[in-house]
């Protein structure tokens, strides 16, 4: 999208709300950008600065009851988007109805992962291969919470099949199905949550081939540790003569809170099958030549807070493939700072 249709929504929806809803308006926004040096195999041997970031977020009430979020993200040094924009229904903490383009709740990392909001710079290695990167949706979105458990539920446009699942982003439908899926969480203790997610949806352009992804997080932090693991698996259909498709992987973070100082660790693996998509694919039946990767990655690093709204990272990604032997570990660095 360009700069100047992203400024004519702004100015667009900006405008229509009265005097007193502008005067509810909260306004914030966040930066960032980082380092990438690899070994001789990875993508940037040379090292470079690259992934500019930043975003601007709106949000208010129209009353106790109506409240409105626009978010615009500028993804890279040439991609503005929209990240989320609607407008909800809050009759209770119980029930919230959001309408417009929302972040998918599946996991916890997809509707929390602005570089500010985590320790960490390379987003979880199964996650890269589960869902589109900032995943979206437009439709329905019910959720809310009740004592000790919370949930969320939507009705959207669902993905569109491509080369592979990340790829397959979309903001109209593809097909006459429409997509369901939702995450609920119980916390056991004020520190200690789980949560199970689940999406499904038809993703071929005729609408008869469902796309199926399933989910746990735990979360156990306090103020001195956190502990985070997330699991994800999506089952593809493929057409007859080729079996189904697989990706199935595990996130396992541990972090300190030290003051203002975070040492982390983690390790990831990811595992993905699928004969029939891949590089070469193409809609309308071309099949790819297949996709089939073993990966796994230990991460080390350091997230540094010398104040709430600035956060300094390093890392090192220790990256893995089964059965070959690369030289592709990463060394990154990324400042965030919102406002």
């Amino acid at each position: 999208m360009r700069i100047r249709d992203i400024l004519i929504v702004l100015s667009f929806s900006l405008g229509i709300f009265s005097q007193e809803a502008k005067a509810q308006l909260k306004a914030n926004g966040y930066f960032s950008f980082q380092y990438e040096n690899g070994e001789s195999q990875a993508e940037f041997p040379d090292g470079t600065f690259r992934q500019v970031q930043a975003g601007l977020l709106f949000a208010g009430e129209l009353n106790k009851m109506f409240l409105y979020d626009l978010e615009v993200r500028f993804k890279n040094e040439t991609r503005v988007e929209i990240e989320e924009a609607w407008v909800a229904i809050r009759p209770s903490s119980a029930f919230q109805l959001r309408l417009g383009c929302y972040l998918v709740p599946f996991g916890k990392y997809n509707r929390a992962s602005r570089p500010h909001e985590i320790d960490f710079v390379k987003a979880p290695l199964h996650l890269e291969a589960l869902y589109p990167a900032s995943w979206r949706d437009i439709g329905l979105l019910a959720e809310g919470s009740i004592s000790f458990f919370n949930y969320s539920g939507y009705l959207g446009n669902g993905m569109r099949e491509a080369q592979d699942v990340p790829s397959g982003q979309q903001f109209k439908d593809n097909n006459k199905d429409k997509a369901i899926g939702g995450r609920a969480g119980v916390f056991l203790s004020q520190s200690f949550e789980v949560g199970f997610s689940y999406y499904r949806g038809k993703y071929d352009d005729e609408g008869s081939r469902s796309l199926v992804l399933q989910g746990a997080d735990v979360t156990w932090q306090t103020d001195s540790f956190l502990f985070f693991y997330e699991h994800g698996k999506a089952l593809i259909d493929n057409p007859g003569e080729y079996d189904r498709g697989e990706t199935e992987g595990h996130f396992f973070l541990f972090s300190l809170r030290t003051n203002k100082f975070a040492p982390l660790i983690s390790y990831q693996v990811m595992k993905s099958d699928d004969p029939y998509h891949g590089p070469g694919y193409l809609a309308g039946g071309i099949a790819g030549s297949g996709i089939s990767s073993e990966l796994t990655r230990w991460a080390v690093g350091l997230a540094y807070r010398p104040s709430p709204g600035i956060v300094i990272k390093i890392e090192y990604d220790f990256n893995r493939e089964k059965d070959l032997s690369l030289k592709n570990d990463v060394l990154l660095g990324q400042v965030a700072v919102q406002w």
